[in-house]
């Protein structure tokens, strides 16, 4: 019989700390030896009450910001906001392909010592060199802070569970009692935006006319942003697509949706039973431009041998059916509101679309080995109740 391989303490440690909470941060330098930066989340205060406040960063010895950090003898700390996950990801090297230099992906100041902040970071620390040390694989830089940079606005960029998440401001319970009742109820939902209005509102009503109280926790967003958050233990269960999915998540098909065409009233395709991709061709398509359904409906033309002329693009599901029904061009959806009408009031037409094009799958993801709380398994089951009784 096979036995078990032994995970190694530095497997596991590395597991654990996987849990901990920390904020992004791009740690820059620059002087007479050049500059150059990093994104690290092991960064510290040490002390408030020391000549000058310090703090430490922890950079691999073999970035090109460690060995620069040492010869310049400072540095800046960007403590980034949680809307700046691209200049995270630059500066992890995430995005070499697109960007010869990394400081190309936003703006940047000077401080005083030289080194570079963000423009707009939630707050960046100017720092000198105060001391460092060399422990296994990382440089420990400790800086003297003389002088910041502090946001009038925003919240921290937060990594944890190997995924980026926001923080959000939670209450401290009364009492003990109330703490606990208060966890019972918790429901914490991510829900991709332009479906998430016509499934997540039933069901919560389903659930209190069952005698289920709740206090929810909700997270509407893309395709990424949904499933960062169950990755990041920010949401128990998301409601997205199946489609480029982490085999971290595990999911239950809710409902497959055939593609279909949106057309304002009088329009002369609208007197068709059904539409071609060829019937579209060289008309102006508006896009519904958000990640995985921007590539899923252009793709459904392109496999058919039309390239959609995009004339409007916008990543909200009314901003694109008000489009179509003021006739400045089609669309292709797979949500389908109750009503025809739009925010404006005009009436907009539906007709089959006959592709040979795949379903759109609403799943519900949960994450593998998670232990679901009771609100959260009570809500899977009236979802797959739902969903089984009406198919």
């Amino acid at each position: 019989m096979n036995q078990p391989t032994p995970v190694s303490l530095r497997d596991r440690f590395i597991q654990g700390m996987s849990h901990a909470a920390s904020t992004v941060n791009v740690v820059t330098t620059d002087g007479a030896h050049g500059r150059a930066g990093v994104t690290v989340s092991a960064m510290s205060s040490v002390s408030a009450d020391s000549a000058r406040p310090t703090l430490l960063v922890c950079v691999h010895h073999q970035s090109p910001a460690a060995s620069l950090i040492l010869a310049n003898g400072v540095f800046c700390v960007n403590m980034l906001k949680d809307d700046q996950t691209y200049i995270a990801d630059t500066f992890a090297g995430r995005f070499r392909d697109q960007i010869a230099d990394k400081f190309d992906c936003t703006e940047w100041r000077a401080m005083a010592s030289g080194a570079l902040r963000v423009v707009d970071p939630l707050v960046a620390f100017d720092c000198r060199v105060l001391s460092s040390d060399r422990v296994g694989t990382h440089y420990v830089f400790f800086g003297e802070v003389d002088d910041l940079f502090l946001s009038a606005r925003g919240s921290p960029l937060i990594y944890a569970n190997r995924s980026y998440g926001a923080a959000s401001r939670i209450d401290s319970a009364v009492t003990i009692a109330a703490g606990k009742d208060a966890a019972k109820r918790r429901l914490s939902v991510g829900c991709f935006h332009t479906f998430g209005p016509f499934i997540l509102p039933e069901m919560l009503q389903r659930m209190m006319r069952g005698g289920t109280p709740l206090d929810l926790d909700l997270i509407e967003g893309d395709q990424r942003r949904v499933q960062e958050s169950l990755l990041a233990g920010e949401t128990e269960i998301g409601l997205l697509y199946d489609l480029d999915l982490s085999d971290d998540l595990k999911t239950v098909v809710l409902q497959e949706l055939q593609p279909y065409v949106l057309l304002a009233q009088g329009d002369p395709l609208a007197g068709h039973g059904e539409i071609r991709p060829a019937d579209l061709a060289g008309r102006p398509m508006v896009l519904l431009n958000t990640p995985p359904s921007r590539d899923y409906f252009r793709n459904i033309m392109i496999d058919a041998g039309v390239t959609p002329d995009v004339a409007y693009k916008t990543a909200s599901l009314e901003m694109v059916r008000g489009m179509v029904g003021q006739g400045l061009g089609y669309a292709l959806l797979a949500t389908r509101p109750a009503s025809d009408l739009t925010y404006d009031g005009k009436r907009t037409i539906t007709r089959p679309l006959v592709a040979d094009a795949p379903p759109s799958r609403i799943v519900l993801a949960v994450r593998k080995g998670a232990t679901l709380s009771p609100a959260a398994e009570q809500f899977l089951w009236f979802c797959r109740e739902h969903f089984i009784l009406d198919a």
